[in-house]
């Protein structure tokens, strides 16, 4: 089978990994990334660097290698139309067309969907067009908000605001900044509610009807450790043996995944078109129960890492029948924990510091370790030099019978496989000690302590 991959990430080299390692499928691999990522490169009969946003350049390319399925890993194409594009030539995409894909793109949509089909795990929101209504919104409320670009932004735009009611001014002016700036892409903005609790994913794959969820992840957003610094895209993630988390019970885990099946029928419905791909759900676990943060429309990053290295069976087929509406049996997961860790500039995600330099992998010592590499935002030079650019380098996932096995291996491959000049991890991702303190927190909420 031919199959085309959208992007050039870590996310898409895990995808590549597990799409060309089915063991009863021979896949032959082309790439459309924006970058040289070596991994995909590696993988890949032929491959085209190009912005993967561009529809045309994309819908040629799969021409000219006559794919059999495209799978896409971004969230940008998918907004910009390149399913259906594919589609319109015959070729089944693994990634929802533009419509359904909305859920991600426009964060008012999303809400307004949750409420008017009575989808659970809705926060009290408002979405709103002018800036003066906003900041008019946030002073009624008169209580700690989040407040949210409604495009597109790389999972950085949320700002939570407000913990003291006198930092309510800074919500206003976050909200100014987001019309005057553009940030996003789309004049609107939602405003809801802070929620407190613990952030998860569950990825669920679904082919518009049937929805076969995935183990839970917990993503570490901020770029230094005890959770300090700025969102970024993702520090790294992880995930348990059992499915759930340590706070996680097995009807948290269950009333999560009603949700994305009822999302999953209320798209259908109301956009007309079947969604066709992975549904991800943030969420986070409140005192009343699991609350949507957001959805996205594609495969996490970095939980795609978590969960495509334990999967079993038969993944081409899965993709396959996925992208053609045909989804049959289940999805089934070596019961590991696994642990990933993003190796990124050291000046990420505040600065420039390290773009362009030289980052050293020794892979053969990685898998020693029982750990994984997955290059993301690095070119591959001639001479086989790598180099970082601005963005997180490499994912190091460490596999293991328990968490602090997984955690040992994932840092012990980074620690003394991967090195340069100006390079930097969090080491406390998956440790005991951070973990425990999450358990400690979401019994506090929960009322045990």
């Amino acid at each position: 089978m031919r199959v085309l991959l959208v992007g050039g990430g870590a996310r898409e080299h895990a995808i590549a990994e597990a799409l060309c390692g089915a063991p009863d499928e021979d896949v032959e691999l082309y790439a459309f990334m924006p970058n040289r990522n070596p991994g995909i490169i590696r993988l890949s009969a032929d491959y085209e660097v190009g912005d993967v946003t561009d529809v045309e350049a994309v819908v040629k390319a799969a021409e000219r290698w006559r794919v059999d399925l495209a799978v896409v890993g971004p969230e940008d194409p998918l907004a910009e139309g390149v399913a259906d594009a594919l589609e319109e030539v015959g070729v089944p995409t693994f990634g929802p067309k533009r419509e359904p894909a909305r859920i991600e793109w426009d964060k008012g949509f999303a809400r307004r969907l949750m409420k008017e089909y009575g989808i659970p795990g809705c926060p009290e929101f408002e979405v709103f067009e002018d800036p003066d209504e906003a900041c008019e919104y946030i002073d009624e409320l008169g209580k700690p908000v989040a407040v949210k670009p409604a495009g597109l932004t790389g999972g950085k735009g949320v700002k939570v605001v407000g913990d003291q009611l006198a930092n309510l001014e800074e919500a206003k002016e976050y909200v100014r900044e987001i019309f005057e700036e553009s940030i996003g892409g789309i004049p609107k903005v939602v405003i809801e509610e802070k929620c407190i609790g613990e952030e998860y994913t569950i990825q669920a794959y679904t082919d518009g009807e049937r929805v076969l969820p995935t183990p839970a992840v917990q993503d570490h957003p901020h770029a230094y450790e005890g959770d300090e610094g700025p969102i970024t895209g993702g520090m790294g993630s992880y995930s348990c043996p059992d499915g759930l988390l340590p706070f996680l019970t097995e009807e948290d885990y269950e009333r999560s995944v009603e949700i994305l099946e009822e999302t999953v029928r209320a798209i259908k419905e109301e956009t007309g078109e079947p969604y066709r791909g992975v549904l991800y759900g943030q969420f986070m676990l409140t005192a009343e129960g699991p609350v949507v943060i957001e959805f996205n429309c594609r495969y996490g990053d970095p939980e795609a890492m978590n969960i495509l290295p334990i999967m079993e069976g038969d993944v081409v087929t899965l993709h396959a029948s996925v992208a053609e509406g045909s989804m049959e049996g289940d999805v089934e997961f070596v019961e590991k924990a696994t642990v990933c860790k993003y190796v990124v500039p050291a000046g990420y995600p505040e600065s420039s510091e390290g773009e362009g330099e030289v980052i050293e992998v020794d892979e053969e010592c990685i898998h020693r370790r029982d750990a994984i590499p997955y290059y993301a935002s690095v070119n591959l030079e001639e001479d086989g030099t790598i180099r970082m650019t601005s963005s997180r380098a490499l994912a190091v996932v460490g596999l293991g019978d328990t968490l602090e096995e997984a955690e040992e291996a994932a840092e012990s491959a980074i620690e003394e496989c991967v090195s340069g000049e100006n390079i930097r991890h969090r080491s406390d991702i998956g440790k005991r000690e951070t973990v425990e303190r999450r358990v400690k927190r979401m019994e506090h909420i929960r009322g045990g302590g």
